[in-house]
Parts: C-alpha cells; sequence; structure tokens
C-alpha cells in the first residue's frame, strides 16, 4: 500500500468525511474515493462503511488505521532524524491546546517562532484538556499545553505559564452587584460554566472544594461547550461566569465585562507543557518548546 494512501485513508477516519478530506488535502472527492477504493481493493476487505454523507471505519478499517498510524509516524520520525542530522528543525508539527492556550495564547507563540523558523508549518489542535491528552497518547499530536495535569505517570508535564480564574459579569446587566462579594453572595449568581473535561471547569470546582462551595451550592443556568460561547452568554446577561484572564482581556479594559472579587477566593493555576514518554520527541518539536520556554507572555 502506497504511503500518500494511508495518508488519505487516516485523514477520512479523523474527518469521518469524504468531502472534509477532499478539502483538507486540497484533492477532489472522486479522487479520495478513488484511493480508498484501490486499498480496499488492495486489502480484499471493506474498510469503510458508508453512512449518508458520514463515513466510518470497519472493524477492518479500525486495525489498518491503527497499523497506518504507525508507519506514518515512523516516516516522520525518519523524516525528522535526517533533517537533525541535517543540523536543522525543518518539516511539519502538529501540536494542540485546550481552550485558553490554544485560543489565546499559542497563536502568538506560533508567530514569533515562525520569525525564525518559517521554514516549518505548525498546525494547531484545539480541544478541551482531556482531548488533547488523548491526542497526545494516540500520537495525532507531539505535544500539548493544557491547564489540568492528569495524574498518569505515562506523561511528562513542564510547568508553562499561571493564570487566575476571575469572576465576570456583562457591565450592563448587572450593575447592581458589589465589586467585592462574599462567598455567600456569590451560590445566589447565575452561574454559567464549562462543560466536563474542561481544564477550567476543574480548577474552578477543585478551588470551590477547598472553600467548601460544591456545584450543588451553586445556582448553574447554563452548561456550555467552549470559552467563547461562556464569554458571550456572560455578555448578554445570562448569568456570571469564571473565565481566565488571557480570555477577557480584551473586555475588561473597555467595560464591556466586569470583573468581581469573592472574598477569600484566589483561583489560579497552571497551563502544563505535556509530551508521551513512550514517543520521541521529533528535533523541530523540541526546538519549539525550548521557544515556549524562553519567551514570557
Amino acid at each position: 500500500m502506497e504511503l500518500k494512501f494511508l495518508e488519505i485513508f487516516c485523514k477520512v477516519v479523523e474527518e469521518r468525511s469524504f468531502s472534509k478530506t477532499a478539502d483538507a488535502l486540497h484533492l477532489t472527492q472522486p479522487t479520495i474515493s478513488s484511493h480508498i477504493k484501490a486499498i480496499e481493493d488492495e486489502a480484499g476487505i471493506q474498510l469503510l462503511d458508508r453512512l449518508g454523507r458520514s463515513v466510518i471505519p470497519t472493524k477492518a478499517g479500525e486495525i489498518l488505521y491503527k497499523y497506518a498510524k504507525e508507519i506514518l509516524n515512523t516516516k516522520n520520525s525518519a523524516i525528522q532524524a535526517l533533517n537533525q542530522f541535517k543540523g536543522a528543525a525543518r518539516g511539519s508539527l502538529i501540536i494542540g491546546g485546550s481552550t485558553i492556550p490554544g485560543e489565546y495564547i499559542l497563536p502568538e507563540y506560533i508567530a514569533r517562532f515562525k520569525k525564525t523558523h518559517p521554514e516549518v508549518l505548525i498546525t494547531l489542535k484545539i480541544g478541551d484538556s482531556q482531548d488533547i491528552v488523548d491526542m497526545v497518547s494516540n500520537g495525532s499530536i507531539e505535544m500539548g499545553v493544557i491547564g489540568s495535569k492528569p495524574n498518569n505517570a505515562r506523561f511528562d508535564f513542564r510547568e508553562f505559564l499561571k493564570d487566575k480564574l476571575v469572576l465576570v459579569a456583562s457591565q450592563g446587566h448587572f450593575k447592581h452587584i458589589k465589586k467585592e462579594i462574599s462567598v455567600k453572595e456569590l451560590k445566589e449568581l447565575p452561574f454559567i460554566i464549562r462543560e466536563k473535561g474542561s481544564g477550567t471547569r476543574k480548577s474552578m470546582e477543585g478551588y470551590l472544594k477547598e472553600n467548601r462551595i460544591y456545584p450543588d451550592d451553586l445556582n448553574i443556568v447554563a452548561e456550555v461547550a467552549s470559552t467563547e460561547a461562556v464569554k458571550q452568554s456572560v455578555k448578554t446577561g445570562i448569568g456570571t461566569a469564571f473565565l481566565s484572564e488571557f480570555a477577557v482581556k480584551s473586555e475588561l479594559p473597555y467595560k464591556i465585562l466586569r470583573k468581581i472579587n469573592v472574598r477569600g477566593l484566589d483561583i489560579t493555576r497552571h497551563f502544563y507543557i505535556i509530551t508521551d514518554r513512550l514517543r520521541a520527541v521529533s528535533p523541530v518539536c523540541q526546538t519549539f518548546i525550548k521557544s515556549l520556554s524562553a519567551v514570557k507572555f
């Protein structure tokens, strides 16, 4: 089987779509279909189930996907090793970030890195902290930056940046709330929270529990799947929320949102660089990690 065909097959499995794969790889959909057919003909078994517009791997497809990823990872490792031998960090790098690092921090670091390494193509994937851990584990990204630290000896963690979660509210809808409130008053506020798996939610719940404040004590009015969705919900006056200072640094100075202090409550956390101990970190990834440590945000 040709490596190019295996790359296309893996992309179809990951995208669950021929059309999305075609767009991502800048190929036509008929080309994608013909390459998949060639692989299935060579394998002598159906590898994908077509369910309307969606595509999912069969059991045989899952087996091939596992080995195809190993083959492609080996190919990438060989290329990176050769580039290292030539004395330069070149090629491509796929990294990941949980919501806050991925949307508000890493893009600036990537821009700085590209100024000194213009030949490196960096792909940034964004998900919640658990998504990023899973991606590092299965090798779909080389490294990630997350806001919570799983208790798993398989991974290497390095402290990256310090973050603070602040309670924010709409400037127009919550004028009656004082600049500083008590824990008792906090429990009476309408709350918007992130979904389970979010590092922001884990940090918030962890610190609140230390202060004997439990999820059931809060007046939760909405649970949403992204920081931007939380922020927009707060702006409309639906409720208040704990958000990273990185996420609201544009809104606070212009008084679109306002910060409310809670007496005795200081929610700080670290973002961590995560890599897999079981996988060799490529030279270009090592160079990028060093650049993260060298420049402060």
